[in-house]
């Protein structure tokens, strides 16, 4: 008898991919802040993913204020015992998963060359602030963290940690390298390469074509080689 086979591919990760092809997964990864069955636990883990899907949907399509523990619910296809279950209320539920998903590492760039490494990391951040759902999602979540401290908060320490990591990775790579020079200023690296896309694809909702980002490479790489000491 011929033996059934069992397609797991669809369950498993390739850890040990390229780089430059972490980048579509990579906004998905911050659009939907889906997480791998942990196994066994007392809340079913797809029920939990299913309310996550459903929060991160109904942010992008109504917004926090609008947002509702019953439409909430509606979507994920459950009941909103199940929600409270695991969130006393919305703005617990909301703050829980955005930080998750704000939290996520990307894939380090490490291309051997700064030009690349900058490259690399302004592609993966312009496709994630492309996305049909984090496009949405980051302005609502910005306004809301000007009227709501604990919004405020909760972002702005999910962003720094990781901001943190890529910038002393990025630099410090660089310096290494003898391509910037000592005491260049991760913090500011990263203000450098993220303020202007955010500007351009979250505020002024205008795409950058590779021109553009060929000029911002050129900008970065002067101001940081000229700002080191």
């Amino acid at each position: 008898m011929e033996r059934p086979r069992i397609d797991v591919t669809g369950r498993l990760s390739d850890q040990t991919a390229e780089r430059n092809r972490n980048v579509l997964a990579y906004s998905d990864r911050v659009a939907t802040g889906k997480r791998a069955p942990a196994g066994a636990a007392v809340l079913r883990t797809d029920i939990t993913v299913a309310i996550r899907d459903a929060v991160m949907h109904e942010l992008a399509e109504v917004g926090y204020g609008r947002l509702s523990i019953e439409a909430v619910a509606r979507r994920a296809g459950v009941g909103k015992t199940a929600i409270y279950r695991r969130w006393s209320n919305k703005l617990e539920m909301v703050l829980e998963i955005v930080s998750d998903v704000a939290g996520r590492s990307v894939p380090l760039p490490d291309t051997g060359s700064f030009a690349g490494d900058l490259q690399l990391i302004m592609m993966i951040v312009s496709r994630a602030l492309q996305h049909r759902i984090a496009s949405q999602i980051i302005p609502d979540l910005m306004a809301e963290a000007a009227r709501n401290p604990q919004i405020a908060e909760t972002l702005q320490k999910a962003l720094r940690t990781h901001q943190q990591a890529v910038g002393e990775k990025l630099v410090g790579q660089a310096v290494a390298r003898g391509e910037l020079p000592e005491g260049t200023d991760p913090d500011v690296a990263v203000d450098l390469i993220l303020g202007p896309l955010y500007w351009r694809l979250a505020v002024s909702r205008s795409k950058p074509d590779a021109e553009y980002l060929e000029k911002l490479m050129t900008a970065v790489t002067a101001a940081l080689r000229a700002g080191g000491s």
